[in-house]
């Protein structure tokens, strides 16, 4: 396996890491490994998901936007309420900010490969509409969200003033 050389990544010396979790699976290789270190934020991923499996769950992002390019296979996009077959050749265009939730799955007997390529923006939210999760990546998290009063929880005396008291003694 060779080493990058400079901005050159070649697919076959990336490594490839696998995710696996009972019905999901999919293997990935990143294509642009020096990219963020080098000041930039787009990155290209070499996706392969099995047959009979979906690599991510339903998700939309708030602030990345996402392409997927078909290189090899059959799979079906599910985008919004529609269910889009997709074959070599297909350029998919995921913008941000719209709350229309994507995701790619393999239900055919060959593997399904495709290049994913979008941002890694360090504040993205992502919202999982078929389990109600929220993902924050500024603070590593993936939870559920509940609803609240904006002062619930909140001390009926500003904790700043007791500060400032101490400060002033």
């Amino acid at each position: 396996m060779r080493k990058p050389r400079g901005p050159v990544c070649n697919l076959a010396d990336a490594e490839e890491i696998a995710a696996r979790h009972e019905g999901w699976a999919s293997t990935y290789k990143i294509l642009t490994p020096g990219m963020r270190e080098r000041g930039g934020s787009l990155g290209v991923n070499h996706m392969r998901i099995p047959p009979g499996h979906a690599a991510v769950p339903f998700h939309y992002h708030l602030r990345e936007d996402e392409v997927f390019y078909v290189l090899a296979g059959r799979g079906v996009l599910r985008y919004g309420d529609e269910l889009i077959d997709i074959h070599p050749g297909d350029c998919i265009a995921c913008p941000a900010g719209t709350r229309t939730a994507h995701q790619i799955a393999n239900p055919y007997d060959q593997d399904l490969e495709y290049l994913a390529v979008g941002p890694y923006d360090p504040h993205e939210v992502c919202g999982y509409p078929d389990s109600g999760k929220i993902m924050v990546r500024s603070e590593k998290k993936v939870g559920y969200l509940s609803a609240t009063e904006y002062m619930d929880g909140e001390p009926d005396r500003p904790r700043i003033l007791d500060l400032i008291g101490q400060r002033d003694k």
